[in-house]
This record gives structure tokens, sequence and C-alpha cells, in this order.
């Protein structure tokens, strides 16, 4: 929301993951085998081909973690920088911090770390250290690299009070009061028959955050909800207005300030009215 906002980018993954979620959105990339026969390989310079001619404005890996494409992106970011495109990760940011260091040495811009909840679920559903992304978000601050927190909200599993509050915990810890964190809405994939995430606790989650004292806090994969906008933290006027990941609006003067007080907000790149 506050990177590239309302922009196009070329995405696109391999198959496979490194956390076993159970609830996976994307499973039917993460949790098949790959048929060697039939692989789609895009060599780099196409890849930025395709980007530039469609009027994409970067490239983002997703859909399953890109961490599994390290040195293909190694070899594509620097190419992808010289003409003009950002680049960035949509990850649940495991990776080593040498891993991390040479993707931005390469050109990589933008993180977009999914927490998947406090340590404890975490650790039983994704067999992993949420220590490690909280350390990797904020290396990646330290290296110029812009950042924002995901939190996937599933019932029964990281939607307690107690969960979401350490999250908002370990994010001003981390990653600061400017760095946005969003909650987003789970629906039953995969292995996962939970039910949808109620609304109401998506909006409790970001009145915890807001009590933090979390500046941007958002509310996901609820297309019109109030809270999927971006408001000004000193005085709360409204300075973009969304439709999911569609800009409606903009009210931001031409550096990126509140116009009613001047308050300068975070935003890299350029805000894409469409």
């Amino acid at each position: 929301y506050h990177y590239w906002p309302g922009s196009i980018a070329l995405t696109f993954s391999t198959w496979s993951c490194n956390f076993p979620c159970p609830w996976c959105q994307n499973w039917h990339l993460s949790k098949f085998d790959p048929d060697p026969y039939r692989a789609n390989y895009i060599p780099v310079d196409r890849m930025v081909e395709l980007a530039v001619r469609s009027k994409c404005k970067g490239l983002s890996v997703s859909f399953t973690e890109p961490t599994l494409l390290f040195e293909y992106c190694l070899d594509l970011f620097p190419l992808a920088r010289s003409r003009g495109l950002y680049c960035n990760f949509v990850s649940n940011g495991y990776m080593s911090f040498e891993a991390l260091r040479m993707l931005a040495e390469a050109g990589m811009d933008g993180l977009k770390i999914d927490v998947k909840g406090c340590r404890d679920p975490v650790h039983r559903y994704c067999s992993a250290d949420i220590d490690v992304c909280w350390r990797n978000a904020s290396k990646a601050l330290d290296m110029g690299v812009h950042v924002e927190i995901v939190n996937l909200i599933i019932p029964g599993v990281n939607d307690s009070e107690d969960c979401i509050e350490e999250v908002c915990r370990m994010h001003l810890e981390s990653v600061g009061e400017d760095t946005p964190l969003h909650f987003t809405a789970y629906y039953p994939a995969y292995r996962f028959d939970a039910p949808p995430t109620p609304v109401s606790k998506l909006e409790e989650a970001y009145r915890i955050a807001k009590r933090y004292g979390l500046k941007y806090v958002y509310i996901g994969n609820v297309p019109g909800h109030p809270y999927e906008n971006t408001y000004c933290p000193e005085c709360g006027e409204l300075l973009i207005k969304r439709y999911g990941l569609t800009i409606v609006s903009v009210k931001l003067t031409k550096d990126k300030k509140c116009p009613r007080c001047g308050y300068s907000i975070p935003i890299r790149g350029e805000i894409v009215v469409r």
C-alpha cells in the first residue's frame, strides 16, 4: 500500500515452498511437485522485456516463497533495475541474512513479509522461528528496502487478543510505528476448513494495533472496507482512498504530504490512479 501503490507489476513464481502452511491459498503451486518435462523456463532478459512491453512498473516474485528463486533473482534484478523497473519480494521472510543482503544489493527494494501470527502458531503450523522473519524485516529496513508486514488472521490459530498483541509488539520493536501492518482475511483452502475470518475480528486487530501506536494499519481481502484507506496519522484526513488494490483517489501533495496539516507520508514510488 505504500510501495508504488496502484501500479502494475509483472508477477511470477516457481513451484513449492519452504513453509508447510496447511491453509495455503496458492496450494496448487506450492504443494505439488513440478514436472520437469513440462517446465516453463523464462530467461531473465525475456522476463524484463515482458514487463516493459506490458507497461508494468516493476517485477514482483510472489504466489509461492520467492526465496526459492534466489539465484534467478540475483541475475534478474540488476537487469530489471537498469530498465527502470522496481523489484519486489512477496515473502514469508524466512531466509538467511546473507541471502537478504545479496538480494538487496542485486536491486530488491521492496519486501512484504507475511509473519503468520505470533511465535507459537508459527512454530506449530509452519515449523519455523518467527524471530528470523522479524530480524530480516528489521535488517531490510536498515538496508533501505521498503518493508510492509502482513498477518493473515486465521480463526482458532492466531486470532486471540494475546497473539495479535504479540505481533504488534514485535512489529514496533523490529520495524517501528511507520511501517505498514496489514491484517488480512483468511478463506478456507488446502487442508484447512476453519470458517473465513470475521470482519469484526480484523477490526479488533486494527484497534489493537492503533492502540499500540502503529500509524499505518490496514485491513485486507475485504474490498471497500474503510480501513483499506490511508489516513493522516496526525489529523485523520483521508489521503488515499482504495478499493482492494486499486487507488480510487489521492489527496496527497506532490511531495506526499497531507494537504491539511503537512504531515509527510512514507510512500515509495509513484502513486498510480486507475
